[in-house]
């Protein structure tokens, strides 16, 4: 009966345009980012590396390494693409309400649970496909552009690649959850694109400027900074391995670094990959529990 369910998905997926429709814009950005970043990267590894700020940093007490200006740039192109694998997801539930074919769905499945459970299995699957693909659209955007000596390592790029994937997974499912929650794809939408990417960014660096490094947790437990961590966690990493210290701002500097591989205040990957779990548990757990009761017709 599961596999039926989830053939099922799969077909309603694919007869409707909203898998390509959200898929193609977010490669597309996760490509342009990724371009840009690379040669923003790329260039600041060259000033990073001239004699004049070598002899500078010494002076002043600073090793700046040699800066895998790479792994730097993928975590902001792929985490701005996952939140269209968030929207996608939200469609799961929500999508049937709206066009309200949501009573056929639960009507020929043994039960409610089974229903959402098919729709988890199939949308984690796509959420999964989707990660792979932001990553593989990154490493060419950055092979066009990074120094060779400054791209990721194979350990570093499997990394990411299997982070990606793990975070497509998660950020689909997120979008699940919120969509059984919401039952409205309109309001689930905007509220999501409200809170992660305005008010959560907001509060963070308003957080920060107030209380410091003491409060550079808070971007690492919530929402989008647990989903940004699982892969940008990865680029701080990187960065923070190759030696970068200042003496006496090493919070800072570390929060910094964190900024600008798109994950501030994030914590290693796993961790980040758990936390985001927790928030995923979150609202599909409450999207799973409201549509026991919820009335469908």
């Amino acid at each position: 009966m599961m596999g039926n369910l989830v053939k099922s998905e799969f077909r309603k997926i694919l007869t409707t345009n909203g898998w390509w429709a959200l898929l193609v814009p977010a490669a597309t950005l996760a490509f342009v980012i990724a371009l840009g970043l690379g040669y923003t990267a790329n260039g600041v590894g060259n000033l990073l590396s001239g004699r004049e700020t070598e002899q500078l940093a010494t002076a002043l007490g600073v090793e700046t390494g040699n800066l895998p200006m790479g792994m730097l740039a993928f975590g902001r192109a792929i985490n701005l693409a996952l939140m269209f694998a968030v929207i996608f997801g939200v469609f799961a539930v929500a999508g049937e309400y709206g066009r309200k074919t949501i009573t056929t769905t639960f009507l020929t499945a043994p039960n409610r649970a089974t229903a959402l459970a098919s729709k988890m299995i199939t949308y984690v699957s796509w959420g999964a496909l989707y990660g792979l693909l932001f990553a593989g659209v990154s490493s060419l955007a950055i092979v066009l552009t990074v120094e060779s000596e400054r791209l990721p390592s194979a350990t570093q790029w499997l990394a990411v690649m299997g982070a990606s994937v793990l975070a497509g997974a998660l950020a689909t499912l997120f979008g699940v959850g919120l969509g059984a929650l919401w039952n409205s794809v309109a309001g689930s939408v905007v509220t999501l694109l409200l809170y992660m990417v305005v008010l959560e960014n907001l509060w963070i660096w308003v957080s920060y400027g107030i209380w410091g490094p003491s409060a550079a947790w808070m971007g690492g437990v919530l929402p989008n900074g647990a989903l940004n961590g699982v892969v940008g966690a990865l680029g701080a990493e990187a960065a923070g391995a190759a030696g970068v210290r200042v003496p006496g701002v090493d919070e800072y500097l570390a929060w910094g670094l964190q900024f600008i591989a798109g994950a501030p205040g994030a914590f290693s990957w796993w961790a980040s990959a758990l936390i985001f779990g927790g928030w995923v548990l979150a609202a599909f757990g409450g999207g799973w529990l409201i549509n026991q009761k919820r009335d469908i017709t």
